[in-house]
């Protein structure tokens, strides 16, 4: 029988992480297929881009590049980049290549999903549907003017140290331990800190519902191809769990602005022309092939919440705005809120969301949401007046609006389950209705007699009123 020929790529530049391969002729390289530096099998780059001409492509190393000289062959596997899938992924952590990183040893699969594959039909939840798809997280602020349902998504944005990771946890933890049997999780951490893995993981533990949910780990230790790849790899992974094992999903991913910055750090090092804003020219595209993955098939849903880093507190910045148009409810997570000590820090009147709608929630509910809105707008304005004059000088209706407002935005606040050990306060799991019913008594006055402080980081009203 004859040796089938090998198809050898050599190189042709380095550039840090990124690596030009140049064929022959056309080698009909795919996309994410694996190539290997020849009788160095453990050598591994990913096709990413097609170069200069036909022949020549870029593709990213993904580990060190010091043995990978001008000059070297690289040879084809034909197969694109895989990812262990299946049921022994549940209950594990374990990073693109398919390695524990639990300490629980190699993972036991059979099953593998690649990495990269054709666009989804998208398929979306009819209205009659939105009632059970209602996914209570217990977290007030959350739940009355984001809310969470079963196949949408949600967006967490905030800078650095606003309280975004800690947000992102307490919904999985409420979630999964409400809901064992309707959904198993898949987790993405993509360039954020080995130790905020760590603790949720111990959490998820500690709770029992780690043998439902999947954590594939990027970290920022990691080179940019490996926290890249981690974002397709979660998507991968949570793909196969909706169409293989017909599960229901919920995806979360922190820190989706660090695959856009993973995208940025690797394809400016394959001669692309950078937009004027920095960003690379493919990022558009990038953050599609993620959200545009992350949809609904017919029979079972993926529901995404994904954390987004404010690089700079600067909303406008490019790649965070790239993510807005794919999300049904946008939480803006708030320095000035959280200087203020309200956790969580969310800045109610700059959080958006499509669900509040009559239709979908209700009209108790989307009057609810209208009415302290319209509040909080109101004292804003009056804030103003009380830092130029102070709050003797207000009339008495706007010092009645001005008080309401401050009671409504310390009601907002809430101790968490996943920060018990820091805070040292059991966490609290307020159900929607009560939180509507509390928030309905604030604005109606019924509470006018109790002072504001009263009402900070308390769960339901009847801990003061009964108290």
């Amino acid at each position: 029988m004859t040796k089938e020929k090998k198809i050898l790529g050599k190189v042709t530049a380095v550039r840090n992480f990124v690596i030009e391969l140049e064929f022959e002729d056309d080698s009909g390289l795919q996309m994410g297929e694996v190539l290997f530096l020849e009788d160095t099998p453990e050598i591994k780059v990913v096709a990413l881009s097609s170069s200069k001409n036909p022949n020549c492509f870029f593709c990213a190393s993904m580990g060190e590049v010091y043995n990978i000289k001008r000059g070297a062959l690289f040879e084809r596997t034909s197969q694109i980049i895989q990812i262990p899938a299946g049921e022994g992924v549940l209950g594990r952590v374990f990073d693109i290549f398919g390695s524990g990183i639990d300490g629980l040893g190699h993972l036991k699969v059979d099953k593998y999903e690649n990495l990269f594959q054709k666009k989804e039909n998208f398929y979306t939840t009819s209205l009659d549907s939105y009632e059970n798809n209602f996914l209570e997280t217990g977290i007030k602020v959350i739940d009355v003017f984001s809310p969470l349902m079963g196949g949408r998504k949600v967006g967490l944005f905030g800078g650095a140290g606003v309280g975004k990771t800690v947000l992102l946890s307490e919904i999985l933890h409420n979630v999964i331990n409400r809901n064992k049997e309707k959904f198993i999780s898949i987790f993405a951490g993509i360039g954020e800190r080995t130790r905020e893995g760590q603790e949720l993981y111990e959490e998820l533990k500690r709770t029992g519902v780690a043998n439902q949910s999947t954590l594939i780990f990027g970290t920022m230790g990691s080179n940019p191809t490996i926290r890249y790849l981690t974002g397709y790899a979660a998507v991968a992974l949570a793909r196969h769990f909706r169409d293989v094992q017909s599960k229901n999903v919920l995806f979360l991913a922190d820190n989706m602005f660090r695959f856009a910055q993973a995208g940025n750090e690797l394809f400016l090092l394959m001669d692309q022309i950078s937009s004027e804003d920095g960003y690379q020219a493919a990022l558009v595209s990038q953050i599609a092939d993620i959200h545009e993955t992350l949809v609904n098939s017919e029979n079972r849903s993926i529901t995404t919440i994904e954390a987004i880093y404010v690089p700079a507190d600067d909303i406008f910045d490019p790649a965070v705005q790239e993510v807005f148009g794919y999300l049904d409810s946008s939480i803006l997570l708030s320095r000035e809120v959280y200087r203020e000590g309200r956790y969580p820090a969310v800045d109610v009147l700059q959080s958006t969301s499509s669900l509040i709608s009559p239709e979908v929630v209700g009209g108790y509910h989307y009057n609810i949401v209208l009415k302290s809105k319209s509040l909080l707008r109101d004292a804003q304005s009056i804030e103003r007046i009380v830092a130029l004059v102070g709050l003797s000088e207000l009339s008495d209706s706007d010092r009645l609006t001005y008080e309401r407002a401050n009671k409504l935005k310390n009601y907002l606040t809430q101790y968490f389950f996943t920060a018990e050990k820091q805070t040292g306060r059991p966490g609290s799991f307020v159900p929607l209705a009560k939180s509507l019913h509390d928030i309905d008594a604030i604005l109606s006055g019924k509470v006018d007699e109790i002072s504001e402080d009263k009402f900070m980081f308390i769960g339901s009203l009847d801990e003061i009123t009964n108290g």
